[in-house]
């Protein structure tokens, strides 16, 4: 005989759903608002190309864009590419008509040199970097200015240069630098700091370091005031946290060295947590377990 549906016992319905899944596409849509916005903006910066120098028909291109900034080095990696406009270059400006020699700033390690009629190729130099101390680490900044004067032929030509950043882990901010020959000279002074999106990765690592750390307290609280004894799935738990922390903190993009920032305000602290949590779990079980022998002898 089939079942009748009886009215005084209503069907119930699990709880719902939405009010979770409500929140958390909200949650969703404004961190990808927000990471689009961070990414559109340094791609922005990226692709911006800063002009400083002579408009001259007659005259030397300098295209420097930065390759990379060694923060440990003190140092940054500019890739240079030399055009001869006008009547000074030859072959669509890849050669000179006579001997082209490009002298650059103090900061800057090197002049360059171009025999004539060959073809002027491009350039890696190295550019010291002032100020600041990679152990401020991800709020290091720097300083530098990288200048360019050009002679052809023992003679003194106008430049015009034009400056790009191609390193991601740093934007790169540039002013118009005072030259003594600003009638054929260019530079620029520029301001070196870590990218939007490496602060907003490495505060992140931060606060996952003190969450994992809060765990494991919390964790360590239940255990030792519970007297639940040795419980190694626990202390295996505690001691993966610990080391695993460890490797989370070398994967930092751009390579921080010990005892930065981010160590004094989260790596160091949250391994002292763990550690003296894994410690105290340890002993408080060992006890209970003692007690355990004695009272229930074999």
């Amino acid at each position: 005989m089939a079942p009748t549906w009886d009215p005084r016992h209503p069907r119930r319905s699990g709880p719902s759903i939405l009010p979770v899944l409500l929140p958390l596409a909200v949650l969703i849509v404004v961190a990808v608002a927000v990471g689009s916005w961070l990414q559109f903006t340094e791609r922005q910066a990226l692709d911006t190309v800063h002009t400083i120098g002579s408009q001259a028909a007659d005259r030397v291109d300098v295209e420097a864009n930065v390759q990379r900034v060694d923060a440990a080095a003190r140092e940054l990696a500019l890739r240079v590419r030399v055009i001869a406009r006008g009547t000074l270059g030859e072959e669509e400006g890849t050669a000179p008509v006579a001997d082209l020699s490009l002298q650059t700033s103090a900061q800057t390690l090197g002049d360059l040199e171009f025999k004539a009629h060959e073809r002027l190729t491009t350039r890696d130099v190295q550019v010291a970097i002032t100020d600041g101390s990679i152990s401020d680490y991800p709020f290091d900044t720097y300083e530098t200015d990288i200048e360019f004067w050009a002679q052809l032929d023992g003679k003194q030509v106008p430049v015009r240069m034009l400056f790009s950043n191609n390193d991601t882990l740093f934007s790169i901010s540039a002013t118009p630098a005072p030259s003594e020959q600003e009638t054929v000279g260019a530079g620029l002074g520029l301001g070196l700091a870590r990218s939007s999106s490496l602060l907003v990765f490495v505060v992140f690592m931060m606060a996952v370091m003190w969450a994992l750390a809060a765990s494991v307290l919390i964790g360590s609280w239940y255990l030792t005031t519970r007297g639940e004894g040795l419980v190694w799935a626990a202390l295996g738990w505690m001691a993966a946290t610990l080391f695993a922390l460890s490797a989370f903190r070398n994967n930092a993009p751009g390579t921080p060295p010990i005892g930065c920032v981010m160590d004094w305000f989260a790596f160091l602290w949250a391994e002292t947590v763990i550690a003296l949590c894994l410690i105290a779990v340890v002993i408080t079980g060992v006890r209970t377990a003692l007690r355990h022998d004695d009272t229930h002898p074999a």
